[in-house]
């Protein structure tokens, strides 16, 4: 069968999830039940939903004129490294979704650079055309200074270019939203610009295993893509772990996408995603092969974890009191089942019965508290720390791009505020009053950054940060000198209270809140 297998890359909020809505509607896919009505599909996760960005990659397929399209979904953040290498190994092809206004951000330039070390074909496509205030030719040039930047071949500069409004889902190869009449542009250049995957039919079996979920009737279930060779439900195959052990196993099931939804299937070829089980212990990134000579595909290179904080039990006075699952056991289990699926993730054991836990940035360690949270568990975590490395006798610390945009009247607190924070000014330029910054910075500088540019910029300040390089750490570090407002006896916090102490500095909590005696519950703003 004629097979395209694309991912999608996009900042957070250029619209890569509508646009897939619109694909996803347009092309007539069974998006089975209570899905017709719904928004925004693929960000099927509550968290997701809620901060607009997409976390977890997921998978769906389309069939359109006689060609099978499968659409891999990549996040657009870049503490979500881990799950965009992985993506990407599924692709032949990439679309790149920029906005009209915005132009491509720091999240896109991290995927894309991914993308072309590849040497996947990209489409460009400008999204929200239909806004007042867009301006295509500007994006245009900007994203092509981009594909310059990122070292991008000849081949790779040739790229088509479409222009969209997935909101209203029409597209169309001139920025003109009045000519345009459904998304059907989009599919075309799927179909004539990317490459269908190469015929290895012939070849022993491979294939990678870049997600694992679990099933309660099926077990695990192991999404990957065919590199070489056929398989077919019920056979014998040999699994490859990371350590080099092979093991066999016959398949339970084979299933590969329809839609969103999984169906079973008796076979399939190189070059499609499909969905097996019946291998107890894969997991991400190893190989599934043929039971004679089999043969390992390389190993997914994953980054580096450059945060980590300490996740301990809950042993304050409230203990056990707002979660289900609160013992070490409970815990240790629910951190372990994470490692199945992150592969960016670490977990370690601690003498103490504490668990150190390193990630790819803060964002990826405060999701997955997040998540755990809403899922009943209650624990404590301490605040996140840098992991340096030590090379040559100097000790090397994470340091990071900081994209920020503010209004004009507000970028001199900015600058003052990173800058003591070890920030280092790199590029200001000002357009139609907004200011854009960007800063080198220690990972270490922005810990707990975030809370205070909302404040300082009234909320319209946009700020983006990815990793950078590894540097000589700044060192003399000063601690902020400045007292604590404590709580001094157990109850309900009532409002009247807390205006009394609103002047003496910034609250951590609201009224109707439990605090205990002796329970830190906001910041003296006297030193």
């Amino acid at each position: 069968m004629n097979i395209r297998n694309v991912a999608i890359i996009a900042h957070v909020d250029h619209g890569k999830t509508t646009l897939v809505d619109a694909l996803l509607r347009q092309s007539k896919t069974n998006l089975g039940k209570g899905m017709e009505e719904k928004e925004l599909i693929m960000d099927s996760n509550e968290l997701e939903r809620e901060r607009g960005i997409t976390i977890f990659s997921k998978n769906a397929s389309i069939e359109w004129r006689g060609v099978k399209i499968n659409i891999i979904d990549t996040p657009g953040h870049v503490d979500f490294g881990g799950e965009v290498e992985r993506v990407l190994n599924m692709a032949d092809g990439c679309l790149l979704l920029v906005d009209a206004k915005e132009g491509p951000m720091p999240q896109t330039r991290f995927v894309l650079r991914k993308a072309l070390a590849m040497g996947h074909k990209v489409i460009v496509v400008i999204n929200k055309i239909d806004k007042p205030d867009a301006r295509p030719d500007y994006v245009l040039d900007k994203t092509f200074d981009l594909f310059v930047e990122l070292g991008a071949n000849d081949r790779a500069l040739n790229f088509p270019v479409i222009y969209a409004s997935a909101k209203q889902g029409k597209a169309g190869l001139a920025a003109d939203l009045s000519k345009m009449q459904d998304i059907n542009p989009i599919f075309d250049a799927i179909i004539n610009h990317l490459p269908s995957p190469i015929d290895n039919i012939g070849q022993p079996l491979q294939m990678l295993v870049t997600t694992v979920t679990a099933d309660n009737f099926r077990g695990r279930i192991a999404i990957g893509r065919i590199h070489n060779g056929q398989i077919k439900a019920g056979q014998n195959v040999a699994h490859i772990n990371r350590q080099g052990q092979i093991n066999k196993y016959r398949l339970v099931s084979l299933m590969t996408f329809v839609g969103l939804g999984r169906v079973d299937i008796a076979e399939a070829a190189a070059g499609d995603i499909v969905a097996v089980s019946g291998i107890p212990d894969v997991n991400i990134g190893e190989t599934i092969a043929g039971v004679e000579n089999p043969t390992a595909l390389p190993l997914l290179n994953i980054e580096e974890p450059t945060v980590r904080m300490t996740f301990m039990i809950n042993d304050s006075p409230f203990a056990g009191k707002e979660g289900e699952y609160s013992t070490s056991r409970q815990i240790q289990e629910r951190l372990y089942k994470e490692l199945e699926t992150d592969m960016a993730l670490r977990v370690e054991n601690n003498a103490s019965g504490t668990w150190t836990v390193s990630g790819r940035g803060e964002l990826h360690l405060a999701i997955l508290i997040e998540r755990m949270r809403r899922e009943g568990y209650e624990f404590q975590v301490s605040r996140p720390q840098v992991i340096n490395k030590e090379k040559d006798d100097k000790i090397l610390t994470p340091f990071e791009r900081v994209f920020v945009e503010v209004p004009e009247k507000y970028y001199g607190t900015v600058i003052q505020k990173l800058g003591g924070r070890k920030g280092e000014l790199k590029e200001i330029r000002t357009v139609d009053g907004i200011t854009y910054l960007e800063f080198i910075i220690p990972t270490r500088g922005l810990f707990g950054y975030r809370t205070e540019f909302l404040t300082d910029t009234r909320g319209f300040g946009i700020i983006n940060t990815s990793f950078y390089q590894y540097d000589v750490d700044p060192n003399n570090w000063g601690e902020k000198e400045q007292g604590s407002l404590v709580a001094h006896e157990t109850g309900a916090t009532h409002l009247y209270g807390l205006v009394n102490v609103q002047s003496r500095g910034i609250l951590f909590i609201e009224p109707g809140i439990n605090v205990y005696e002796g329970q830190v519950v906001g910041q003296n703003s006297r030193s």
